[in-house]
């Protein structure tokens, strides 16, 4: 049997699979597509996803294709500098078109083994009776003498069978319609096209437009996509009866001349969208056997670029957890957690950017407003708290009373034996201890102990998860053992 199934070869699978495979759980992902998309939606990491490159050795090789840019706030068609004092330890952001995204993770999901399989369209799921609320999953049957699980139809006919399956397969999500999962909220109102294509016009020219037409319609935009073509952004007339439909050459030229006053000679179109501003979240991201990630979770305007870093981050949350249920060592509620840690998170993503929508109106309020809020960013308080709400890095989790890092990331920091996130490569839990007095006997196949008295920490030791969450912080055996179980499972005597 298959350990796991993901539905999806995007970022947000793709990340999901190499997280699985750094515990040795066997993957496959499916995929509609014969071949890779090459359309690109997302167009780079914040920061948050940043960190989470580097702390799977994943960063150098994003580095080596992508630009760094630095834009705080960045918020409704605000651009400020980048703020002082934002919790990480990188403060930058990375331009990299989503494809190249997809093709490092691809790569790196081979490299750990997880198996891809392409032009493979589930049709169908149905899960036997088992374990709906976490726990040990390990060993489960239902009854017939096979362990209970997810089975798969596929267009073709075939059947899969696995423990688990993941949905990560988009705002259409298949498997969250055969889930039965409500998926409220707000149907679009704006719809905007997005084309990459390329421009005759002069190049001063183009941003003398873009500078001129921006100052009262900030949805529109022409941006250099670094291989001779540009990404038109412009509003459309209307939404669209069938979403579905890809807008034509011609209707880019038509609302290009209409919001612009020139088409800039676009021609040679290499892909053509269109998207709008519908938000909905699905009210479970778990049934049973079953979760959901990335847009298949939710969905939003792209306003921010926060959409395939909160895909990326999703996975990232549920890997271990998936992987401790499928290894037979997840306690009681960590599967569960994942909903409601990320669900939060989503719907905090959600709120930010129907604002944004409304900021970026072309009304006298929505011109006021936006006039106001800029204002109010000048002040490094507030560009440094709009600043961490879009790139994640304020994401907190609610780990209960405690220490004042709970449930924080840790920012990655320089150790006597190197840099934090260097340490936690393998994708396991980490102790990090000043003192020398602690002890993870019990848990050693599950937490990394270092000990390093230098860097920048300034508590005694810190418990992460493998996602980097503090889960414990002190100096006390006692009370870190009483910790440990919650996170790691029973100790192993």
């Amino acid at each position: 049997m298959i350990d796991v199934i993901v539905v999806g070869c995007g970022p947000t699978g793709l990340m999901l699979a190499c997280e699985l495979r750094l515990h040795g759980v066997r993957v496959v992902v499916l995929d509609r597509l014969t071949e890779p998309s090459q359309e690109s939606r997302g167009r780079g990491l914040h920061a948050r996803s940043v960190e989470i490159m580097d702390q799977r050795g994943l960063l150098d090789r994003f580095l080596a294709v992508s630009d760094r840019f630095r834009v705080g706030g960045f918020f409704g068609g605000i651009h400020k500098p980048w703020p002082d004092g934002v919790d990480t330890a990188h403060p930058y952001g990375l331009s990299t078109l989503q494809p190249v995204t997809e093709r490092l993770l691809t790569e790196r999901a081979r490299e750990l083994g997880a198996e891809i399989r392409r032009g493979r369209e589930v049709v169908g799921l149905s899960q036997d009776d088992g374990d709906e609320n976490g726990g040990d999953d390990d060993g489960d049957d239902d009854g017939t003498g096979e362990r209970a699980g997810v089975c798969v139809e596929l267009a073709d006919g075939t059947r899969l069978r696995a423990r688990y399956l993941v949905g990560c397969d988009g705002g259409r999500s298949t498997v969250r319609g055969l889930l039965g999962v409500g998926f409220p909220g707000e149907s679009s109102r704006v719809e905007t096209l997005l084309g990459d294509m390329e421009t005759t016009a002069d190049p001063a020219t183009v941003d003398a437009v873009v500078a001129e037409v921006r100052r009262t319609q900030p949805r529109f935009g022409v941006i250099p996509n670094g291989d001779g073509t540009h990404r038109i952004i412009v509003p459309a007339d209307g939404v669209a009866e069938d979403r579905t439909a890809t807008p034509t050459l011609a209707e880019f030229r038509r609302r290009l001349r209409e919001v612009a006053g020139t088409d800039f000679g676009v021609r040679a179109p290499r892909r053509l969208s269109r998207f709008g501003d519908a938000t909905r979240q699905a009210e479970r991201y778990r049934v049973g056997r079953v979760l959901l990630a990335g847009d298949a979770a939710h969905i939003h305007p792209p306003t921010g670029g926060q959409g395939l870093n909160l895909g990326v981050q999703d996975a990232f949350n549920l890997g271990w957890k998936l992987a401790a249920a499928v290894r037979g060592w997840a306690p009681d509620g960590l599967l569960d957690s994942y909903h409601s840690e990320r669900h939060p998170v989503g719907a905090r993503v959600l709120e930010n950017t129907r604002a944004q929508i409304t900021l970026l109106g072309t009304d006298p309020g929505a011109t006021a407003l936006r006039g106001l809020l800029a204002e109010l960013m000048d002040f490094e308080e507030v560009n440094r708290y709009v600043t961490e709400m879009i790139t994640a890095v304020g994401v907190r989790y609610d780990f209960g009373e405690g220490h004042h890092l709970l449930g924080r990331r840790l920012r990655d920091m320089e150790l006597e034996r190197g840099r934090l996130y260097g340490l936690m490569h393998a994708g396991r839990g980490l102790l990090l201890d000043r003192t020398g007095r602690l002890s993870v006997a019990g848990w050693a196949d599950r937490v990394d102990h270092v000990v390093d008295p230098g860097g920048e920490l300034d508590v005694p030791a810190v418990l992460l998860r493998p996602d980097g969450h503090v889960a414990w912080a002190g100096e006390d055996q006692a009370d870190l053992l009483g910790r440990l179980p919650r996170w790691f499972g029973a100790p192993v005597h």
